[in-house]
């Protein structure tokens, strides 16, 4: 079994003081297709500078149970891979019961993107740091449309001082 090297950094402290903030927005996208992934970064970073947050979280939630919000890179080869990959883990062409008429009501004939959502997830909560979005070089925030094109809410809460 090999053994991971694990360097514990001295905690900083910020002192930041001031009034605590809670500032939320709901946005808006209008899909283009029935499975597409969409590159929040921009807009998250856009409402948390203007929010006045300078140390806290931001929250992403979509109000969606066939849209999902994840991190990961934002890279053309890979969007193609991940709805690749989503789609061999996940067929729109198996039996669900959520889209047979004789057990379900939905006539979208979806259950294949309400179990991509469940794997994926509806939400993140990410730091707030020097009033920007703490992510990764290679990290975006991405929207997942799963069942689409539709218009899609979502809602952007930032908490701290």
């Amino acid at each position: 079994m090999a053994s991971a090297s694990v360097k514990v950094l001295e905690p900083t402290v910020d002192v930041i003081t001031g009034v605590y903030r809670v500032v939320s927005t709901v946005v808006k996208v209008q899909t283009d297709g029935r499975e597409e992934l969409y590159n929040l970064s921009q807009t998250i970073r856009d409402f948390v500078k203007t929010s006045g947050v300078r140390a806290g979280s931001v929250m992403i939630s979509s109000l969606h149970t066939t849209c999902a919000i994840l991190i990961n890179e934002w890279q053309e080869a890979l969007v193609h891979d991940v709805k690749s990959y989503l789609a061999s883990l996940i067929s729109k062409d198996e039996y669900y019961r959520h889209n047979d008429p004789a057990w379900s009501d939905c006539d979208r004939h979806n259950a294949d993107a309400h179990l991509r959502s469940l794997m994926l997830g509806t939400n993140l909560t990410l730091q707030i740091a020097d009033g920007d979005v703490v992510l990764g070089e290679w990290q975006s925030v991405i929207m997942a449309e799963l069942d689409g094109p539709r218009e899609r809410t979502f809602r952007i809460q930032a908490m701290g001082i």
